[in-house]
């Protein structure tokens, strides 16, 4: 009788573990955040292991695409966080943001060796997404932040938008399919070593390019204000060492 009571307690414990753990998902995007040979590495997400480590909040991190991270949240999907995400409104609808996780840099332009010199000609962004001769390429499963959304929303570039991981947006400038796009220096940088697509590319850094936005962690609604609280908490002990 005594086994029998004992196998049920650890059966509810094993329950109620389960329950508590909260998935933590992530998109790929080397050199911050990706999965190389089967191990999952990236300075960034090294620093969220650091955050939910510190509020002592037991997670399964995964990766899983842009899109279907947003499903999910929009589906209600519970116990749910991921990171590297900036603030929208239409996201303030359907899930909590924490304290400011990261600060990102601006972004810089980055060409091909053919679209190099009509890009030039132009010394700030505005400039440049004025000209109908060029195309820019974007990615359809990131946001920009409000500013350069609507700075694409209005540009008369000829548009590419599509739903690709950097790095194949960065090979389809270096063949020419657009003429530029905007990208994180740091992620050129990693991603052009041993990449003949990406290597013959150009960085540029533009005049009237918005500043770098605040990145959060994100969490689903039934997420306890308790969690959040240590989350926060958490985040903001790691960004002061």
């Amino acid at each position: 009788m005594q086994l029998f009571i004992l196998a049920i307690l650890c059966g509810c414990s094993s329950k109620v573990l389960a329950e508590s753990t909260i998935t933590v998902v992530w998109p790929a995007r080397p050199p911050f955040q990706y999965v190389e040979n089967g191990v999952a590495k990236g300075v960034r997400l090294e620093r969220a292991k650091q955050v939910f480590s510190l509020a002592r909040l037991p997670v399964e991190l995964i990766e899983e695409p842009a899109k279907r991270i947003w499903a999910n949240f929009a589906a209600g999907k519970k116990n749910y966080c991921s990171f590297d995400w900036y603030k929208l409104p239409e996201r303030e609808q359907i899930v909590q943001f924490s304290v400011a996780f990261e600060k990102t840099p601006p972004y810089s332009v980055l060409t091909n060796q053919i679209a190099e010199a009509r890009v030039t000609t132009h010394k700030n962004l505005r400039s440049l997404m004025a000209d109908p001769e060029l195309t820019l390429g974007s990615l359809d499963s990131v946001s920009y932040g409000r500013e350069l959304e609507s700075m694409i929303f209005y540009s008369r570039n000829k548009q590419l938008r599509m739903n690709v991981l950097p790095r194949i947006m960065a090979r389809m400038i270096g063949a020419n399919r657009a003429s530029y796009m905007l990208i994180d220096k740091r992620e050129w940088e990693f991603m052009k070593i041993g990449d003949s697509y990406i290597s013959n590319t150009r960085i540029l850094d533009l005049e009237g390019v918005p500043e770098g936005l605040d990145s959060f962690i994100v969490c689903s609604k039934d997420v306890s204000t308790s969690i959040m609280t240590k989350l926060n908490a958490a985040i903001v002990k790691v960004s002061s060492n």
